[in-house]
């Protein structure tokens, strides 16, 4: 497990360049499916009750609105092309920025975004929560911290079913077809690698209480110089 590298000058900049006074921490919160990741973002905005606003990608998967269910189920979710990743990058640049965001809303019982939209309110710490935050450059940069949570893939895979059958109404073959061609393929080209962009890698995730104690302990330094 690596150290905290110092927090990035680059958000700081960058939003001195465009004349802003709002000052948020940016959190990237990536791993594989079903690692974890939800639980971490949980535990954080639990302790920091008010202060954090969640940014999800998998609300930034593109509208397929014009193919069937049977075509938009057929589809690859887990390349960064199913992504609308300048629109994500615009808003969240926005919500950095100090301006609440109309974020879309993703519907996983029909594949596609749904006709609703959540109001997302400026804080003092932002938190992305996604898979592949750490294949996007652009993404990236936006980040004063990226944490990985990486979790044994047996495990993960378990987790996986259970979420898809009980929380998504997904068959379990369904499941298994659609971990099989692109969960696993996307998983070992992309997400994998992506972990070396981390500043910091946290084995069991929120399990870890270690890790998680650090974060905390770095938040509130952040929270308590602003």
């Amino acid at each position: 497990m690596r150290a905290f590298s110092p927090l990035s000058t680059r958000l700081r900049k960058n939003l001195a360049d465009r004349g802003s006074n709002v000052r948020s921490l940016v959190i990237g919160i990536a791993g594989g499916t079903a690692s974890g990741k939800t639980s971490l973002t949980k535990a954080l905005v639990k302790e920091f009750k008010g202060n954090t606003a969640v940014v999800y990608l998998d609300n930034y998967y593109k509208s397929h609105t014009g193919l069937t269910y049977e075509q938009r189920a057929a589809l690859n979710y887990d390349a960064p092309t199913a992504f609308d990743i300048d629109l994500m990058i615009e808003q969240l640049r926005q919500l950095i920025d100090g301006n609440p965001i109309e974020c879309p809303v993703y519907d996983y019982t029909i594949h596609n975004r749904s006709e609703e939209v959540q109001e997302i309110a400026p804080q003092p710490v932002v938190i992305v929560e996604g898979i592949l935050l750490f294949v996007f450059p652009q993404l990236c940069e936006l980040f004063d911290i990226k944490l990985f949570v990486d979790t044994d893939a047996d495990e993960r895979i378990l987790r996986r079913v259970r979420r898809d059958m009980v929380e998504r109404g997904r068959t379990i073959d369904s499941i298994e077809k659609q971990y099989l061609e692109t969960v696993k393929p996307m998983h070992d080209l992309y997400v994998e690698p992506s972990k070396r962009k981390a500043d910091i890698i946290i084995p069991d995730g929120v399990q870890n209480l270690v890790a998680l104690d650090m974060i905390i302990n770095r938040i509130n330094n952040y929270l308590h110089s602003v």
